[in-house]
């Protein structure tokens, strides 16, 4: 038995890519660390839109973080170096490395990424798509 998926149907052409990208973002997140999206209210009626997503990396040095995008994916890595040798009677801060990924819609450009106070803002702007209709002449064979 085969299974079906919204991009099985014959209306959808050429979505094979955005299947296999949304299979792999599903099981890469594991909720660590938590995180945030919300939508920033722009002061100007013409600005674009806004996005931030927010991330709590308590722990986390600038060093310790990198932010990247890879095929319209923004990857965001964790991962903590012990300098020294420590001798815990109870560690519940978590320390892991840690990878999230957020599929970003075309055109989506991220405009800073900045660490303050154990959390790792990153902002990204959603330019107005510009309508696009396109003629296609119909050749008649005789």
């Amino acid at each position: 038995m085969s299974r079906l998926t919204p991009f099985t149907s014959p209306l959808m052409l050429g979505f094979d890519a955005m299947e296999k990208t949304l299979e792999r973002v599903a099981k890469g997140n594991d909720g660590y660390p938590p995180y945030n999206i919300e939508r920033v209210r722009s002061r100007a009626s013409d600005e674009p839109e806004r996005l931030r997503i927010t991330l709590a990396v308590a722990g986390f040095a600038e060093d310790d973080l990198d932010v990247t995008i890879e095929e319209s994916q923004l990857v965001i890595r964790g991962r903590q170096t012990e300098t020294e040798e420590r001798d815990y009677l109870h560690r519940g801060i978590a320390g892991r490395q840690f990878q999230r990924m957020f599929v970003l819609a075309e055109g989506m450009e991220v405009m800073k990424a900045e660490l303050r106070n154990g959390l790792l803002s990153v902002d990204l702007i959603r330019p107005e798509p510009v309508r696009m209709v396109k003629k296609i002449n119909i050749l008649v064979s005789e």
